[in-house]
Order: C-alpha cells, then structure tokens, then sequence
C-alpha cells in the first residue's frame, strides 16, 4: 500500500503530507554529502545545548490542565498571586482553539476536561464569562454535556471550591493504605505514577475540603438547576457495574467509618507520603503526585512553613518555565536523564570522538545520577540490589527500566578516564534490570509484574493507564543494550526476544506505549532485534520494513497521530515530523536498507527539514505520558533523534550484529 498525493492510502483513512515537494534521490553521492554535511550541523548544535554540568534537558510540553491545576492550586492554599496569575493565563489564552476548545497535543481534537479546567482558570484570571473567547468555550463544554460529563480529576479539583458534591465523585478510602501486598488493589497493584497520586488522594477523598468558591460556574452545567443527573448502573454481572456498586459501598462506609481507624489510615498514608519525598521536595519528579501530596498533607495540619510544604512547594516552581514573552508553562515532569543519554548517543553514532569532553562531561554527570537504593520498585522484587537510573533530576524512589537500558547504551560509546568506573556502574545497571524482567520475559517501565486488570477497573481511574504492563518498546531498548553487553544469547534475553516477535501487529508494526505510536515500537524493535542476531531476513523483520515502505509520506518522511491510539485508520498516519521519520530511518538502516529507496528519501526528508542552526523544528506531540489520554512533545526529541538517523546513515549503525 502506498500513499497518493490526495491524502488517501490505499485502504482508506487519514493521510497527512508535510510538504509537497518531491525529492530526487536519484544522486547518491549528492545525498551522501548533503546527510554528512546536516549531521555536522547537528552536531554542533546539539553541543551548543549542553549544560555546564554535562546534561541535556528539553522543555517538557503537555497540556494547559498542568498550568490550570497549578492555579487552582495556589488558589486552595492562599497564595496565589497576580504575576503567576497573569503569566499562566496569558500561555493558556494562547492554546485555545477556534472552537473555543482546548486540545491535549497540537493539532488534536478539543478536549473536555482541558477545556474546563483552562475556563476556570481564565475566570481565576478575570476573564468574563460573557468575553466573546471565554463564551465560546463555556458553549463547547455544555454542548458536550457540561462538568458532569468531564473526567473525575477534573471534578476533584471543581470540589475542592464546592463547585462539584464529593458526594458525586468516586470514594477513595484511605484505608487501602492497609491492603497488604497480595490483596487485589493494593497500592502496589497501580503503576508508580498512580500510586504516589492515589495515596494523597485517599486523604483528599476521606477529608473533602471546600474553599469559598471565587465565582459560580453554571455556565458549564448543561442544567445549572440540575448538575449531575443521575446514571443507571451497569448490569451487576460486569466489572463497570461491580465497582460501581462497590463504589456506592464505600460512599456508605464514609460515613460510618471508625474514627480512630480513619485516623491512622490517614496517619500512614501522610508517612508514606513523606518518606517518599525526593531530595529537591517533590515527589517521583512529576507534577500531579506533588500537588496532591502538598494539599494532603495540608489538609493534616502541616502549614505552608514546615520543610516539607516548603520544599515541596519550591520544586513545584521549579517546574515553570518563564518566556521571554512573559507567559508561564509547567511542566508534568523534566527529562535531564532521558534527554542526556539520548543525546549523548546522537552525538557519538553521528561521529563525535568517543572521548571527546562533552561525551565525558555528559558520563560524568550520569554516573553521578546513578540510584544506588532501594526503592518501591523491591516490593515485587526483594533482595534485588538496585543500580538503575530514573528520568529526572531526582527520583530515587523510581529509577526506571527504560533510562537505565538508554544509559547503557550511552555509557558504552564514550571512551572515559575511568573505565572502572564505567564497569562497575553498567554491571549494576545490568543485574538490576535482568532482575526487573516480568514473568512473561518482558519488561515494563518502573515495576515487575504490575498486570493487575483490576485498578484500571475503577470509576475513579477514567485519567488515563493506570498499571504499568510490559511494553515492546521498554522490552526492545532492554534487549538491544544486553546485546551490546554481549548477552544476546542469554535465556533471559532469548524470552525477551520471543515475547517481542509474538507482540508484533498483523500489519507488521508494533505498539508504541511511551512514543507515538507504531513507527516508535518498529523504531525501537527492530534496531533490537538486529542486534541480537536474528538474520536480516527473518520474516518479523521483513513484514515491518514493508509496513514502513508502505506507510511512508508522499514528503519522504514518516508521521503518525496520536489518534492512532483509538482510531485504526490513523496508524502510521500523520504529518511527517522529524522524530517519526527519525524512527522509521533507524529502524531500516538496523534492517539493512541503507541503499533502498524508502530509507534515501527519508534522509532527503530530514536533511531538506532542518534549519540552518542545526536544529529541526517540530510542533507535533511523539511522545506519551499515557497513550491518547496525556500526550508530550519532548523538545529535545526533535534534534537527538534526527541526528541519531544522519549518524547512522553516515557512519553505519554501531549495534552488535549477530549474524554477522
């Protein structure tokens, strides 16, 4: 299948192209020096950009709700004030679109609970309601059933100002807290991400404060007279109506639950919440966790003085980034250890000498942010010695699988002054990582074994992925780097690489949980399974170089909207942008396709895109936080990822072969 110039594909479905241009790629040579000459730039570029320290961090896009929940807030803890204020309005006024909606990732469709909680924080800003841009918007919720219709996090944060009943949100008790480690929906039966967030929450739930609502909202309730209309249950025989009656249980046992046992539920979970704050206050280096974690513990007595609210409240700010033009972004999350083992494989697949200081700087740096104790992680692994690396700048408790297989792979193209050192650290990271397998051969993200179908079973739970299955992506970087440590023959590397091929889509692709979408999972599998050693030819291998042909823009390069989550006709499909086309690119080249047409007009594609510093542009989101439901452009995705490609077209890819 092919696509044509009118958008179409062949079978039907979106078809995107980035520009209309063809090029020829009938001059090899020219072509060759026009890649050489684009991975220079890029080059010094990516250079340009490193921190004195030694890291690489790109701005961390998401969407306006991280702005909106910052204000929200401030507001609930009195500190509020106009300059924020004024700053956080003036980027959230920029992201609305013609509709009067907000959309989750550029170019997307207008989201609900966006849209609401960017409405209330305009209102906290001053905006009228009856201002043509703020009327717009108040008619886009209404008309797609109001308040009532958003997501549960959005009703929490209308609740704590009395504009939504805690009586009409799902009970969260803190008494789950109790749940020992093998009883369905415990604590550690929800990913990372989750946990840390669910925890606060049961104290939020349990103590359901209202603030004086600033301004009423009854322009987003489809009937101001009547809020939240009742629902019928689902039929009990299902899990949505299971919980849904469990649900009204709990609401139940609220109000009849013992004192002094709500007490100490309260009282562990605000220890747990506290020895789990990071050494820069935050905790688990992401947002939504710290500003629950801030009001929870709020809500238990700690004023905004004591060191913990303190801190916590600093690394929050630390989140902010402050434009020229005077408007304020937060970020979810900040990515100094994805961004700088990436880099530092960019810079050394596209040339730069193995010992070259910034190479060095940038292991120096990592090594240091090696994470050497345990964390929540041994729950489902005990006695597992730790040595793994997380995403931030400090996140102790959850070093992931993923960073630590990219460190890896970084560690092992620099050529440092202290190769002891480097040994030691990657053995470390080795063990802990082979001890992170989960009991299919997979991997996932941050825990072993976190399967359970039953957290995201909840009516609380409708914010996005909840657990943390293993996932190819995750799987392939983990299989590529045991590979460069020589141990693509293990058995425990052998199961990875089964459970991979037998993941592949019909059509050839595979899934992209943390990247956008199904060109990442090729991008990041094939390369994998190249480097330990299964023959070019194998037939897994040569279904995805053809879904990669096919699925190919008219531009040259290679696309795919985050639409392709919930849509089928969206996979592969999608404006070209220079990350995608990067995966695709490095994936081929790992395949043997260096020559072939496919791979020669997708390095013509990112050649011609690239700006005369270097440097690629690329407003589009290729990244995930969770497919479809929160969505991130990665800035830095669009200059480390082009240069990998270049570099490899080059240079050659640097990966093991096996079949050699």
């Amino acid at each position: 299948m092919t696509a044509t110039t009118d958008g179409s594909a062949g079978a039907g479905g979106p078809r995107a192209t980035a520009a209309s241009k063809t090029y020829d790629t009938t001059a090899p040579e020219e072509l060759d020096e026009s890649a050489a000459r684009a991975a220079r730039r890029g080059v010094e570029h990516l250079l340009g950009r490193q921190d004195p320290e030694g890291w690489w961090k790109g701005d961390l896009e998401t969407n306006v709700t991280m702005d909106a929940e910052d204000l929200l807030l401030r507001q609930f803890l009195g500190i509020l004030d106009a300059d924020t204020t004024r700053a956080a309005a003036l980027h959230i006024r920029r992201g609305q679109g013609e509709d009067g909606a907000w959309a989750t990732f550029f170019g997307g469709p207008g989201d609900l609970s966006a849209t609401v909680e960017a409405y209330v924080a305009l209102r906290l800003a001053g905006d009228p309601p009856d201002a043509p841009h703020m009327a717009r918007a108040s008619a886009w919720v209404r008309a797609r059933g109001g308040i009532a219709a958003a997501r549960v996090f959005t009703r929490i944060w209308l609740a704590l100002f009395g504009w939504w009943r805690w009586e009409d949100l799902p009970e969260l008790p803190p008494e789950l807290i109790f749940l020992p480690k093998w009883f369905p929906l415990n604590i550690y039966d929800f990913g990372c991400w989750a946990r840390q967030t669910i925890v606060p929450l049961t104290v939020v739930s349990a103590k359901r404060p209202v603030r004086p609502a600033p301004f009423p909202l009854d322009e987003l309730h489809t009937d101001p007279a009547r809020p939240n209309p009742p629902c019928p249950l689902a039929p009990a025989t299902g899990w949505d109506g299971l919980f849904q009656r469990l649900d009204k249980a709990l609401h139940v046992y609220h109000r009849f639950a013992p004192r002094a046992v709500r007490r100490t539920a309260m009282n562990v979970a605000a220890r747990w919440i506290v020895e789990r704050q990071e050494n820069d206050g935050c905790w688990g280096g992401i947002q939504p966790p710290a500003v629950y974690s801030v009001i929870a513990l709020h809500l238990l007595g700690y004023d905004l003085q004591h060191p913990v609210m303190r801190a916590g409240l600093e690394s929050l700010d630390r989140f902010a980034i402050w434009r020229e033009d005077g408007s304020r972004m937060i970020e979810a999350c900040q990515s100094p250890v994805w961004d700088t083992c990436l880099a530092a494989i960019a810079l050394a697949d596209a040339g730069l000498s193995p010992d070259h200081p910034a190479l060095v700087k940038a292991v120096d740096w990592m090594l240091d942010e090696e994470i050497t104790r345990t964390g929540d992680w041994a729950v489902r692994r005990p006695g597992l010695p730790p040595g793994g690396w997380a995403f931030e700048f400090h996140n102790d408790t959850y070093p992931d699988i993923d960073d630590t297989a990219e460190v890896l792979l970084a560690l092992r193209r620099v050529r440092h002054p202290d190769p002891e050192r480097v040994e030691a650290a990657v053995a470390r990271g080795a063990r802990w990582t082979l001890g992170m397998q989960s009991k299919n051969g997979a991997w996932g993200a941050f825990d072993a074994d976190n399967t359970s179908v039953l957290p995201n079973k909840l009516p609380f739970c409708d914010f996005g992925e909840v657990i943390d299955p293993p996932s190819a992506d995750v799987t392939a970087h983990v299989v590529e780097m045991l590979a460069y440590e020589g141990m693509a023959q293990d058995p425990r590397a052998r199961r990875g690489i089964a459970w991979l091929l037998a993941e592949q889509e019909p059509h050839g692709a595979w899934f992209g949980r943390w990247g956008v979408n199904h060109v990442y999972g090729t991008g990041s599998v094939l390369p994998a399974l190249a480097a330990a050693g299964l023959p070019l030819s194998h037939p897994a291998i040569r279904r995805a170089v053809g879904w990669l042909g096919a699925v190919q823009n008219d531009d040259g390069g290679w696309g795919e909207d985050l639409r392709s989550y919930k849509e089928e006709e969206w996979v592969g499909r999608g404006p070209s942008t220079p990350s995608q086309t990067a995966w695709a690119l490095i994936a081929l080249l790992a395949a043997g396709e260096r020559d072939s047409e496919p791979v020669r007009r997708g390095v013509a594609w990112l050649t011609e895109a690239q700006r005369e510093d270097g440097s690629w542009d690329e407003p589009h989101f290729t990244g995930t936080g969770f497919p479809w439901d929160f969505s991130i452009n990665y800035h830095l995705y669009r200059q480390v990822f082009p240069l990998t490609a270049l570099g490899r077209y080059v240079y050659g890819d640097p990966a093991p072969r096996g079949d050699d």
